[in-house]
């Protein structure tokens, strides 16, 4: 039967829209090389006429001339088509990024949309609530624990201003009438004496007391004499 029939021979896959642009730019740079070929050509047959008299000879090359500048013509001509159709390759391929990207930009947000909500099926906004407020109250309690505990013992904290001014002009006149002693509780603390306390005998100093002597009239030491026992 497929000796008969044939075998059914399977589609080539349509060209991508990068595979055009590239044919159609290797056709542009064809060309474009033909373009400069001819660009030389003319060139040459612009200095040949320049050395040339006028005649059947200039005349000639002006025809040549002619005829390359008309396939010059043609072939740019070719190059600005290749050039419109190479922009609107571009343009198409641009648009299937763009829907490519919206495809996925899409297809996230959609993942993204079904993740928030299973989570937000964990979250309640009255639990967060409740909370909130149950942290208040225990900072509210909080604080009063430690203004409990940082309360003064038996300190008045009623004394105004001028009751404060009129201790100080009371001490201040009793400093006046005890002089120029400071009061026992202002003085500072004195060192106890241990040698009084432990009743130590005094330290020597050096010199031995000298005994008293009498004195003649004079003042001088009297002179002792001796005894004379018969």
């Amino acid at each position: 039967m497929k000796r008969v029939f044939g075998v059914k021979k399977d589609k080539e896959p349509p060209p991508s829209i990068q595979d055009a642009s590239d044919r159609i730019n290797k056709r542009g740079d064809t060309v474009d090389d033909k373009i400069k070929k001819l660009d030389a050509e003319l060139a040459r047959y612009k200095e040949q006429i320049k050395k040339t008299r006028p005649g059947p000879a200039q005349e000639a090359v002006k025809a040549r001339a002619m005829r390359v500048l008309k396939q010059k013509r043609m072939y740019e001509g070719q190059r600005d088509m290749l050039y419109n159709q190479t922009f609107n390759l571009d343009q198409v391929a641009f648009a299937s990024e763009g829907i490519k990207d919206a495809q996925q930009t899409m297809s996230a947000l959609k993942s993204a949309n079904k993740e928030l909500k299973g989570m937000m099926k964990t979250v309640k906004i009255q639990d967060i609530d409740n909370l909130q407020d149950e942290m208040m109250d225990l900072m509210d309690v909080s604080n009063e624990i430690q203004e409990t505990l940082g309360r003064s013992y038996s300190v008045p904290e009623d004394i105004d201003e001028e009751e404060l001014m009129g201790e100080l002009d009371a001490l201040e006149a009793d400093m006046e009438t005890e002089g120029d002693s400071v009061p026992s509780y202002l003085q500072p603390d004195k060192e106890p004496d241990l040698d009084s306390e432990l009743n130590l005998p005094a330290a020597p100093t050096g010199h031995a007391p000298v005994p008293n002597q009498a004195e003649d009239e004079l003042g001088l030491p009297a002179v002792p004499r001796a005894s004379l026992r018969g």
